[in-house]
């Protein structure tokens, strides 16, 4: 069973980030460098249908797997196990992750237009960027690179 849960998680990663890195290095450029944001939010409209079930089944896949390494929730807090130590990171990359998600959503993009691209970039690097450290801490489970 953790097999699978693992491989729905990965599937899942792969979607998120890999969306994300498209949006970071191909649409966010051109967006930005033509002043024009039809492209982009013709990419946000269909990648939000496959990205937010993949985000959801990396949350849901993540405690439970989190739960697989440690059933205890309260040891998660606990700093000295490596393994809490990943899963509170991973929390916490989740936590901004759903900080940046909720201003844009409520904030960046009502008011997208060309003159606000440049804050929308301030929304998508960063959040690019936390999906590659959720990779990193991910992998560092089999490899303990953060341990």
């Amino acid at each position: 069973m953790a097999g699978f849960v693992l491989l729905l998680h990965l599937l899942g990663a792969t979607v998120w980030t890999g969306g994300h890195l498209v949006l970071a290095t191909t649409i966010l450029p051109r967006a930005l460098r033509e002043r024009r944001i039809d492209g982009l939010l013709a990419f946000e409209s269909a990648y939000e249908r496959i990205g937010m079930p993949a985000l959801a089944l990396q949350v849901l896949t993540g405690l439970w797997l989190a739960h697989h390494l440690q059933p205890d929730l309260g040891a998660w807090l606990d700093w000295r196990q490596p393994v809490s130590r990943l899963v509170m990171l991973k929390l916490g990359l989740l936590a901004l992750t759903g900080a940046f998600a909720v201003h844009a959503r409520l904030r960046v993009l009502p008011r997208l237009s060309p003159a606000t691209l440049p804050l929308l970039a301030w929304h998508v690097v960063p959040v690019t960027l936390l999906a590659v450290a959720f990779v990193v801490v991910g992998l560092s489970f089999r490899t303990g690179w953060l341990y």
